[in-house]
Order: structure tokens, then sequence, then C-alpha cells
């Protein structure tokens, strides 16, 4: 599992960093988290390839985090494409994105799906054999979700000295893989637990940007192995969260203590701080795994 940050900081872009996206590269599946100004620039740069985006999730309506999607669509429109792409996010998210469409005259020539959000409780929103991906509720200015994505647990792996030396013909290697016992053909069974190992850990990664301080998080995303969550400022400002519905890096470092998260990655950080190194320092008060986001960065999830 892999997430590089094409954008991590807060409001207006600069010409130096750009606001919120990220792509996550989970069991084969790459999916872009938000979509603020410059992100097609910036996938561009980091050399992602457009057609692989197949499913795009937006948090909330706020410019910083999907103003760069219409012209994302349009692009993949110029380049001919042709796979359905498939858009998730608040409700109002399609009325916009259509009538911009419609007024510049650049319709796709690829089928364009809207799954429109507005429950205030987790919601299970894509699924198949690999991953399954829901609704964080967030607490900001507007309607806002975070995403929790997971991956299923995988199949067994075959021992196959194990096999073998018991002489199991290979048309039983899948059901074996999936859990099953064998009998043989003098009737004897043989355990699952001889012929394989428990498959890899599933992995998991929570996205919570933009969000009051909202401990119920926590629960929902247990054991979470990467979880990004916003922290806007300092304790020192925390005064300002209430108003602008922000959180702190101490109060991203409580919720990723509480949902005994194996990392905590930050970001969102407000431009009126000179250095983001204080963001990491005040949330390693609270959790030790923590990391800066920063524009172009890969973290790698083993």
């Amino acid at each position: 599992m892999e997430v590089t940050i094409l954008g991590c900081y807060s409001a207006t872009p600069r010409t130096f960093n750009n606001p919120t996206s990220q792509v996550l590269e989970i069991n084969n599946h790459l999916f872009l988290i938000d979509c603020g100004e410059g992100t097609q620039v910036q996938l561009r740069r980091r050399k992602i390839k457009f057609a692989r985006i197949k499913h795009i999730f937006i948090s909330h309506l706020h410019g910083d985090h999907f103003f760069g999607l219409v012209g994302l669509i349009s692009t993949f429109g110029l380049l001919d494409r042709k796979t359905e792409l498939h858009i998730y996010g608040p409700k109002g998210i399609k009325e916009i994105i259509l009538l911009q469409l419609k007024l510049s005259k650049s319709w796709t020539g690829f089928q364009l799906y809207f799954h429109e959000l507005d429950k205030t409780t987790p919601e299970l929103i894509f699924e198949d054999e690999k991953v399954t991906v829901e609704t964080i509720p967030l607490e900001h200015r507007v309607y806002a979700n975070g995403f929790f994505f997971k991956e299923k647990e995988g199949d067994r792996k075959l021992l196959i000295n194990e096999v073998q030396n018991y002489e199991i013909d290979v048309a039983y290697y899948r059901s074996i893989k999936k859990g099953k016992d064998v009998t043989l053909e003098d009737g004897s069974i043989i355990a699952n637990e001889k012929l394989t190992l428990p498959p890899e850990t599933p992995q998991s990664y929570a996205f919570c940007s933009d969000t009051v301080y909202k401990p119920e998080i926590a629960e929902q995303i247990q054991e979470v192995t990467g979880l990004y969550h916003e922290s806007t400022f300092l304790e020192q400002h925390q005064h300002l969260c209430e108003k602008t519905k922000h959180s702190t890096a101490k109060e991203a470092a409580q919720i990723a203590k509480a949902a005994q998260a194996k990392q905590l990655i930050l970001g969102h950080y407000s431009t009126r701080y000179g250095n983001i190194e204080v963001f990491k320092e005040e949330a390693e008060t609270v959790f030790d795994n923590v990391i800066l986001a920063e524009d172009g960065k890969v973290i790698s999830f083993e």
C-alpha cells in the first residue's frame, strides 16, 4: 500500500505548495482522493498514468478540495479517454460538474458516474473482491466525509512442499488457498493448517480532512495501518478550531492513539506557520509514529 501526496496545504494554492489531493495505491487499485487546483499537473509531475484513475473520492465541496476536478475531467476527454469514471462526493457535485461541462461544451466521450453522498453515518460506497471503501462522517462548515479504504483478507499461502508430499492434485490448490481441508483417496483428511500459512494481514488507510476534533472517528478505524488526519492549527491557536471547524496536530494525534493506528500522517497546514516541523513535534507529545505530508512525498506501508 502506498500514498502519494500531491498537495497538503489548506486554503489557497501557492507557487511552492498545493491544496489537498493524494493518490492511494492499494491492492492494484489507484484511487484519487480530493482534487484541489493543480492536481492534474501534480499527477503528470509524479508520472501517474491518468488511465489508471477510475475512482475519485471528494471529501467536501470547498474549493481547495475539488476545484481541480472539472479540469481533470476535461483533460480526460481531450485525451480521448474511453474508460468509465466514478466520482464519489457530497450531494451537489453532479450538478456543479455537469453545469461546467455543459456551459463550456466539454462533454466527455466516456461514461461519467456520480455517487452522491448525504448520510451522516458510515456508509459502504465501494466494494469488489479485493477492497472496500466506507465513508467516515466528519464535522466541518459544510457536509463532509473522510474515507476508509480496507483490503479484504487474501488467500492463504500454499506450502508447496507439503502439498507435493501428500501428492495432492493441482486441481485442489485453489480450494486449499481458500482454507479448505483435503480428503485423500484413502479417505484420510489433511487439515488446511498443514498445507498453508495464514494470509498477509490486510492493510487499511483512513483519510480525514477537514474536520473538528471528533473522537468517535477512532471507533470506526481501529488498528488502521495509515491515518491521514488534518492538522490545520497548533494548540496555541486551538480557539480558531471551533470557528473554522478544523483540528490541531495534537488532536489528530489523539485520534491516532485512540484508534491504535500504526502510522499518523499530518497535513492541511495553515500557512500562518513558517515551519511545518512544529506540527510533528506537537503530535509526538501524544503519538510516536508521525509523518509530515509534503507535496510529492511517497509514503509506503509494509
